[in-house]
């Protein structure tokens, strides 16, 4: 199977905040947003696989700034790593105030999706190649991040864990 870069698979998503997107505090609503960020990771996946692809997880979303009526959303997406079947994906939320000109982050997290054969079964997924500095940062994080998902999930014991193990014994 091909090697991708993960340029190939990058996804920037601009949405406009409505008032039927947002609080009573005139704040863009946290499921608005959630649900936006998916939509970005998952074409990034699917971008990353050329397949269809489902949310198998996604991790803790900590909202920083509020991102107000009138602003406007954008949504970097980016496949970090590739696995068998899934693939992780780093979304950065960025909001910007056009009338006074300035921009700030909303928040970050990170989405696991699987790719999907034509019976709905996992499906092989690109072995992914990452290039600049922050790509292999994300990229050799992933691994220790995809065994903490598994642990909460109950899928893995921590026993299990090299990686996360690696963190804590001494060398």
């Amino acid at each position: 199977m091909q090697k991708k870069k993960p340029a190939e698979s990058q996804v920037i998503m601009t949405e406009l905040v409505l008032p039927n997107d947002t609080n009573l505090f005139g704040n863009l609503m946290g499921g608005r947003l959630m649900y936006w960020m998916d939509i970005a990771a998952a074409l990034a996946a699917a971008k990353h696989c050329n397949a269809p692809v489902v949310t198998a997880s996604v991790d803790n979303i900590s909202f920083e700034s509020p991102i107000k009526l009138g602003n406007v959303v954008h949504i970097e997406a980016i496949v970090t790593r590739a696995f068998s079947t899934s693939m992780e994906i780093h979304l950065s939320v960025w909001g910007e105030d056009l009338t006074h000109q300035y921009r700030y982050k909303s928040n970050e997290a990170y989405y696991t999706f699987v790719a999907l054969d034509p019976n709905r079964k996992p499906r092989p997924v690109p072995v992914l190649e990452p290039e600049t500095e922050l790509e292999k940062k994300l990229y050799d994080g992933a691994l220790r991040r995809r065994q903490l998902r598994l642990i909460l999930g109950g899928k893995m014991k921590a026993a299990d864990a090299t990686e996360l193990k690696a963190l804590f014994s001494e060398a």
